[in-house]
Parts: structure tokens; sequence; C-alpha cells
């Protein structure tokens, strides 16, 4: 087709993927380059705002390494990603609600047993984790592999450290009765990296960069769904103001103190001071 203009131009693209086999695929382009098309014509997107717009994304690319997702951060900050976990996560209570999965999840985290001290270095105060994971009908999950992970006392995850061990990270599995129990340290509230396109965004945008105090956990079990979500500490300033939109209510749990002469609820006697979080997740079936 020749003299395609500013308005024939959209169903002409959307027709070359006529010979797409991926019924799926062919969807999603379409439908990609039909918002696309619409979104240039609304605000009538000049030639330099595209190139900065490419700019801008090939520099996002460009800022991405095996320990830093600079895409992730992106999704995280436009909402998109907890647009997606909403979609696919419609699952009614007493199930465990999904949030999203973060920029530094890291594969082969260190096995621990349970009880363990995941800690390795990471400053902070001592926190004492005690969970349980269930069916929704509250019958225990023997055997399911938790990941979890979370930033030190500086709001620096081990990965943000060069030639750091991993730390206040790893992987542990529940016993016969679903248990869970290991110990790390008090998750505070961070800003997410600005050091690279989305902290451009954010501050051109008058944006803050925080996201409140949380813990990272990804749950798998045969015959369940996996379940990827946070647990935030309450009261927390950034509750109502999670850069990247992830904060439920439901996930939102105490962590009380208590005293160094205070028993610790697992473990030998406590050295110093430490809090506690006590928490339930209930996994959906496949």
């Amino acid at each position: 087709m020749r003299n395609i203009d500013h308005q024939s131009i959209t169903a002409e693209v959307i027709a070359r993927f006529q010979e797409c086999t991926e019924p799926r695929l062919k969807y999603l382009l379409s439908e990609l380059v039909q918002s696309l098309h619409d979104y240039a014509r609304k605000v009538a997107l000049t030639e330099q705002e595209l190139m900065a717009a490419i700019g801008f994304l090939t520099a996002t690319g460009q800022k991405c390494d095996d320990k830093r997702q600079e895409f992730i951060l992106l999704s995280d900050v436009l909402g998109l990603s907890m647009l997606a976990v909403a979609l696919n996560n419609k699952f009614p209570p007493p199930a465990t609600e999904a949030t999203v999965f973060g920029p530094f999840y890291v594969q082969g985290a260190p096995v621990y047993p349970l009880g363990a001290n995941i800690v390795q270095g990471a400053p902070g105060e001592p926190l004492y984790v005690t969970a349980t994971v269930t069916d929704l009908a509250g019958e225990p999950i023997a055997n399911a592999l938790v990941n979890t992970w979370q930033a030190d006392s500086d709001g620096l995850y081990d990965v943000q450290r060069p030639g750091q061990p991993l730390q206040a990270r790893g992987a542990l599995r529940t016993d016969g009765q679903g248990r869970l129990y290991f110990k790390s340290i008090v998750p505070v509230p961070y800003p997410v990296p600005t050091d690279g396109p989305v902290g451009d965004i954010l501050r051109a945008s008058g944006r803050h960069p925080w996201r409140p105090a949380h813990i990272h956990f990804m749950i798998e079990a045969p015959g369940f769904r996996t379940l990827v979500t946070h647990i935030f500490r309450d009261g927390d300033p950034y509750l109502d103001s999670d850069v990247v939109f992830g904060v439920r209510s439901s996930l939102v749990a105490a962590m009380p103190y208590h005293p160094a002469d205070e028993p610790p609820p697992f473990g030998p006697a406590a050295e110093q001071a430490f809090r506690t979080l006590d928490i339930s997740f209930r996994l959906t079936s496949q």
C-alpha cells in the first residue's frame, strides 16, 4: 500500500501480522500497535519526543546486568507490574495476596535448614521470623520451597554491594506441619535505585523513589500456584505511597519489640534486643 497517512498506517501495520501462525502473539502485536498509534495521535507525538523515548529505552537496557533489571524497575514504577499481578491473581480470601516480584531476586540463593540465621553479616536489627504455609482450608503444606530476600538496614540488597556475598537472602523448606522459621533482620524503607533512567523519570515527574519496609517471599509447592509476595512492616511512612504500588492491607504485619532477656521463639537465648514476625501464607491450588 502506497501513500499511507497518519490515519491509514495503523490498519496497514496490523494487516502485516495476518500471516502470524500464533494467535496470541498476533493478538498482542495488533493491540500493541493500535494502542501505540492511538497514543501518538492523541498527544501529537513529535519526532524529537520519539527519539528521546528511544534513547530512554536504550539507556534502560544498557543499565541492566546480571544483578540489576532496570526494565523491571521501570515496569514497577509505571504500575504495569502491579497491574499484571492484579489481573493474574484474582483469588478471594483467604488466599494470600500477591504483589510485585521486584528487580533483586537471585536464582540459586543459599539453602538453609529451618532455624538458620540467613543474615550472614548484613547490618540490621535482629528479626525472628516464624510462618506457616497452608492450603486454603488451612491444611499444612509440607516441603514447600520458600525463597526470601530483603534489603539491609542501609536500604541496600546484597547484589547492590559490589563483591558482597549473598546476605539476608535464602531458600528454606517447610517441615511436615508447614512451618517455617529463620533469623533475619528488620526491614527498613529504602529508595529504589535512582542512578539510571528510572531515577530520571521519577525526578522529572516529581515523584519520590521510596518503598515501605518489606520482606520478599516466593513460595513454591507441587499442585499449587507459585506465590510471589511481600510482608510489609506496620507503621511505615510509605505504606500509602509505595513507588511501585505494591502494598496490600492484608500483607501489612506488626514486628513487635522484645528485650534481650526475653527468650526468642526459637534457637538459643538472644544476645541483644530483637523483633519478631509471625505470619501465615495460604496458597491457591493450580
